[in-house]
């Protein structure tokens, strides 16, 4: 069997496609609880902020959106929480279908409120980075893919967001962020760039941890 990366070679320690959606996140918190159980009540009881709790949010907000990318049917193809590069980077979700690569950024702020505006993301009013961070996954995404695959590879930067207010003052220049409800909608709504070998071809590639960590 060759080596090229339009030929399925991977095993089951290289293979992305069994990652659940959080499920680094998930790891992360479940072991702040086993090293500190009592620590980890008492916050949660008081309602205090915690790594834990923000690690756990988090996860479920990238549940809640690997939930919603099931409704887009089996000419797509999604990966959750890819590694990126050989730190604790990972990208939320990837996702490949007929209207190209996109790289999706999970934001869960049930209960807040978030403002989009053409330069940021404000969070009950508080500036978060979250934009230059969606930006940075699409750049790294859409060179270590056209690295593996030996052609270009654009992956589009999505922001999703979980909140009880979403408001939109303009789209921030290069990344889009639609609502979790609305991400599927989203994506199936956009113009058709890939045809099906492409996307499969595509995604032989992406699946493979080694495409993303080496």
């Amino acid at each position: 069997m060759t080596d090229s990366p339009y030929v399925d070679n991977r095993n089951d320690d290289d293979d992305l496609s069994v990652n659940r959606p959080g499920g680094s996140l998930r790891r992360r918190a479940e072991a702040i609880q086993v090293a500190h159980p009592f620590r980890v009540a008492l916050l949660r009881f008081v309602g205090e902020h915690s790594q834990e709790r923000a690690w756990r949010r988090g996860a479920e907000g990238e549940e809640e959106v690997g939930w919603q990318l099931r409704k887009l049917g089996e000419n797509w193809k999604v990966l959750h929480s890819v590694p990126l590069g050989t730190g604790d980077t990972d990208i939320d979700h990837v996702v490949i279908g007929p209207s190209g690569v996109f790289t999706l950024n999970t934001k869960n702020h049930r209960g807040g409120r978030v403002t989009v505006t053409p330069r940021a993301i404000y969070v009950n009013g508080t500036y978060q980075p979250y934009v230059a961070k969606a930006r940075t996954e699409g750049r790294r995404a859409t060179a270590r893919l056209s690295r593996a695959c030996g052609f270009r590879v654009d992956a589009q930067p999505l922001i999703v967001i979980m909140a009880s207010e979403l408001r939109y003052k303009g789209d921030p220049e290069v990344v889009d962020v639609v609502g979790r409800k609305q991400v599927a909608r989203w994506l199936l709504s956009q113009s058709t760039v890939l045809a099906t070998d492409e996307v499969d071809a595509i995604y032989v590639v992406a699946r493979r941890r080694s495409t993303w960590v080496s």
